[in-house]
């Protein structure tokens, strides 16, 4: 649509209206279908596209078997294949050394600083200072590569021919790590033992149905460190190529300086990420047991040093710096592949049977190759062992010819052989045209028709090939395959450490005012503190003596129950008012806390008092939930106003005192306990003429002396007008 107005005219710029989705598919779905396909996620030969020209490159320098060269070198060479920048190229290379430890079994043999994967401050050199050479193993990446085992495609601007993939000849996919992140979809592939991989591909070939988790457990990474293994979650990975495990490091104890030394550490974190974890949770408080933590990485490997008090016991302070630092941390799997050209999350078995069909049409490809140059081979033989009839009658045709370009169409003519084999006669040194020669090269005459006979059988028999395939990988395994680095440990095994362990355990008071202050105080703190400070007026209505882990339930005055954990408050000083107690619970307008109780077990019961004279003796069972639910409604009964609360561990006498002056003291051992948390209770002290219960306490609260006069034995009852000099009023809460 063409501007108008001022901006018409000479010079003036053009719009044009684009449709967004017309747009994304002519710009952006080709850029994502080019990161997924060329870039990003990595072939059934274990291999990213710029990995795979990197190895090419250094196989076609003839860097397999001899000497390093400068990095800068192959580097230069590979841009002819990769057009990305040199500096992008150079750290492809350094993810495939020894030296950065990336990959359980590395392609590149290195001289020099190439980084350590496990740090990201440890940076690796430069190109021009380190040098590299292919390692042995590489060779099984090429074996075939020049016999028509795969396809070969033009580089970026088509002077030069480079493999679409490698011939590899174990499945490289499962035994190095690849990563990749691409547009709207990644990958992220963890390591196998090399010999428990070929002995899973051997069985599989056996039994499509192999148990192949009882071949090759778990992974096997670089970095080592302990894989905690769970059955369920492994078998999940193994069959979807999804999921996660978790690794931890591994550590000794220097009993004779006190100090931890971790030397693996898991593969998804670095030494910097957990040394600043560390230090972290020291300055927070919540670790107090390390006095120090560094770094002495040095050219006998890694090592994290934690130097810590003498009194501190060293496991369980690394079962807390597992829980709280990356020392411990998890794999995620993403066994995402690209099998002819499209990507696909596939489980080991179906990444098995990919790589399997993919290696027999790579053999198929070389036997065919190998029997068509035996067969050529056989057939330029076959025409010089037709000269033995008359050596002399060759000799005579070449004599006698006159021109050079006839030699070849008399030979032809005078004992019926093509041109290729005139050709291959002609190419024979004058010395070697004698019967000995002629005969020995009848001899492999017949050795080349026994190979190819054996070729034929082969390619007609799937049984013959998957041998050969077997034949391979136990070679394989036997000449590369080492001990695992990662050690399984099973998940009962573990001593997991739970949040309750994390908490910091001591004594303590819980101090509640009448104003729906609360303070928790820690014992030791509160026999050097001075006097409390409380808001105008206010005075304290409770307090309970407790200790840190145990669970605090808050009585509202609407019948409810406020959970939380003693941890959770906010430890508070005696100069400070303590917390707000509606802010904190979130109460309703007006709704005030009227009793709070601590307990570990909730052991015994809650007695609850009412204005009509009845009690009710709940189960403290009652109150506990499995879920984390932080209010619990129909804590007691409403339907008449609460005048007491209490938490009995067992029976004891209390005394009830009415409007009218009247006292009765009873046993609780009478009133039966009750599974419903809103049971009205039983009746224990009668009304009459309109009296209601306006408090009751204890025998030592009450200043009762004549104790008898009051008891009752059998509820409900009246009670007895008080004697003058018996009542004292109970300090207790105010309902």
């Amino acid at each position: 649509m063409q501007g108008q107005g001022a901006g018409q005219g000479q010079g003036a710029e053009r719009h044009t209206e684009q449709h967004i989705v017309d747009t994304l598919e002519k710009n952006y779905m080709p850029y994502a279908m080019s990161v997924i396909v060329s870039r990003a996620i990595p072939e059934i030969d274990g291999l990213k596209p710029s990995h795979r020209k990197l190895l090419y490159t250094m196989y076609t320098m003839g860097l397999l078997g001899s000497a390093r060269t400068k990095s800068a070198n192959v580097v230069g060479q590979t841009m002819k294949l990769n057009p990305h920048g040199d500096l992008a190229i150079y750290e492809t290379m350094v993810r495939l050394t020894r030296g950065n430890g990336a990959l359980l079994h590395p392609y590149v043999d290195s001289k020099g600083n190439f980084g350590k994967q496990y740090s990201k401050d440890m940076q690796f050199a430069a190109a021009r200072y380190t040098e590299v050479k292919l390692e042995k193993i590489a060779a099984e990446m090429f074996a075939g590569i020049d016999e028509d085992t795969v396809d070969f495609i033009d580089n970026y601007d088509g002077r030069l021919k480079e493999p679409l993939l490698l011939p590899v000849t174990y499945p490289s996919v499962l035994v190095n790590m690849n990563q990749g992140i691409a547009v709207g979809m990644a990958s992220n592939i963890a390591s196998f033992n090399l010999r428990e991989v070929c002995r899973a591909a051997i069985a599989y070939i056996d039994d499509a149905g192999a148990d192949l988790m009882a071949l090759m457990p778990a992974p096997d990474l670089p970095s080592g460190g302990q894989l905690i293994y769970s059955e369920k979650a492994m078998a999940g990975i193994y069959e979807t190529g999804r999921g996660t495990f978790r690794l931890r490091g591994r550590y000794r104890f220097d009993k004779r300086n006190s100090c931890i030394e971790v030397f693996e550490i898991p593969y998804t974190t670095t030494v910097e990420a957990i040394i600043e974890s560390v230090i972290d949770l020291v300055k927070k408080g919540r670790i107090k047991d390390v006095s120090d933590v560094r770094d002495e990485t040095d050219l006998n490997g890694l090592k994290i040093a934690i130097d810590i008090k003498k009194s501190a016991d060293p496991d369980d302070l690394m079962r807390r710096l597992f829980r709280l630092t990356p020392l411990q941390d998890s794999f995620g799997c993403n066994f995402n592949i690209l099998v002819n050209g499209r990507p696909r999350v596939m489980g080991v078995r179906e990444i098995l049977k990919e790589w399997l069909a993919f290696r027999g049409a790579c053999l198929r490809r070389q036997l065919a190759h190998e029997m068509a140059v035996k067969r050529a081979r056989q057939h330029l033989l076959e025409g010089l062992y037709k000269i033995l009839v008359d050596i002399d009658k060759a000799i005579r045709i070449i004599r006698g010819t006159e021109s050079d370009r006839d030699v070849v169409p008399n030979l032809m003519e005078g004992f019926g052989i093509d041109r290729p084999q005139a050709d291959f006669i002609c190419e024979i040194r004058l010395r070697n045209l004698n019967k000995e020669f002629i005969l020995s090269r009848a001899g492999e005459i017949d050795a080349l028709k026994g190979d190819v006979e054996r070729i034929e059988q082969t390619l007609a028999s799937e049984k013959r090939l998957n041998a050969l395939i077997k034949k391979q990988l136990e070679r394989v395994a036997k000449d590369y395959g080492r001990d695992r680095l990662t050690e399984i440990v099973r998940e009962d095994d573990v001593d997991e450490i739970t949040d309750d362990h994390l908490i910091d355990d001591y004594n303590l008071k819980i101090f509640l005012t009448d104003q729906n202050y609360i303070k928790k105080i820690a014992l030791t703190s509160l026999r050097s503190s001075g006097e409390h400070k409380l808001k105008e007026g206010d005075f304290f209505a409770q307090e309970i003596e407790t200790h840190n882990k145990a669970d605090l339930l808050l009585f509202t005055d609407r019948g409810e129950v406020c959970k939380m954990k003693v941890h959770e408050l906010p430890e508070a000083k005696a100069s400070s008012m303590g917390e707000y107690l509606p802010n904190l619970l979130k109460l309703g307008d007006g709704e005030r806390i009227v009793y709070i109780t601590a307990t570990d077990d909730y052991d015994g019961c809650m007695l609850f008092g009412f204005r009509n004279g009845k009690f009710a003796k709940i189960s403290m069972s009652g109150y506990a939930t499995k879920t984390n639910r932080r209010r619990l409604s129909n804590a007691y009964s409403t339907l008449s106003p609460l005048v007491f609360a209490r938490h009995m561990a067992g029976d004891a006498e209390l005394v009830a005192y009415s409007n009218l002056d009247k006292a009765l003291i009873f046993d609780t051992s009478a009133i039966n306990p009750k599974t419903s948390r809103d049971s009205q209770g039983v009746q224990v002290m009668k009304e009459k003429k309109g009296s209601y219960v306006r408090e009751v306490c204890g025998i030592e609260e009450s200043g009762i002396r004549d104790l008898d006069y009051y008891r009752t034995k059998n509820i409900p009852a009246v009670g007895y007008y008080l004697k003058d000099g018996d009542y004292k009023r109970p300090e207790q809460l105010k309902f």
